[in-house]
């Protein structure tokens, strides 16, 4: 397996293209935009894009969707409490963002468990909610797509539509932090991590007790 960072749009948005080496299948997670860079790696890598996967509906992480829905064919997936908000530009605040007013309708809708394959991987989806209604992490091997759930020394704002700091903190307490130390993590923006670090070093994950 691969997985590639792509800083992708004007807020810097981690985009992830992961795929499968032997079979050229893949994901691509959260397009935050620059579609015509991430479109040039999957051709040139001869992918096959089956899924465009948000961890959740904010206009950061869906500047680049519309493109690539076109020019890829692949099947917008996202969890169902965040369908509303992929819907509607006010809600998922891109009418107020530089790239403009996104609203897409998704062709899949993600749930607590939901699998995700492409070639000999697969992606288990977990239901994060906190940062929105509809969050969600995505675990690959020993890897985290954590969105803008948990960062590398902080969490997700929860000051937007559908956040809620109680039920972030219960998210990454009861659905993350079960997994290994070793456990990598890929957030929504800034640098990978671990969940051990996290447990020792982010100042929000102090008073937990594991």
């Amino acid at each position: 397996m691969k997985l590639i960072r792509v800083q992708a749009g004007v807020y810097a948005v981690n985009c992830y293209i992961i795929y499968c080496e032997d079979k050229k299948e893949g994901i691509i997670v959260d397009p935050g935009g620059d579609a015509d860079s991430i479109l040039e790696f999957v051709r040139e890598k001869d992918l096959k894009i089956k899924y465009i996967v948000l961890t959740h509906g904010h206009g950061d992480h869906i500047g680049g969707l519309k493109e690539l829905k076109e020019a890829l064919n692949a099947k917008i997936a996202i969890h169902e409490d965040d369908v509303e908000m992929l819907r509607d530009g006010d809600k998922n605040l891109s009418s107020k963002m530089l790239m403009g007013r996104v609203e897409v309708e998704p062709d899949l809708i993600l749930k607590e468990g939901s699998i995700l394959e492409f070639g000999n991987e697969k992606a288990e989806v977990i239901h994060t909610p906190g940062h929105t209604l509809g969050g969600i992490c995505l675990v690959i091997q020993d890897n985290i797509i954590t969105g803008d759930t948990l960062f590398a020394g902080s969490i997700g704002r929860t000051d937007l539509y559908g956040g809620d700091f109680d039920t972030l903190m219960k998210s990454i307490k009861e659905k993350l932090m079960k997994y290994p130390d070793a456990t990598k993590i890929f957030p929504g923006h800034g640098s990978p991590s671990t969940i051990g670090r996290e447990k020792q070093s982010n100042p929000f994950l102090n008073n937990i007790q594991y």
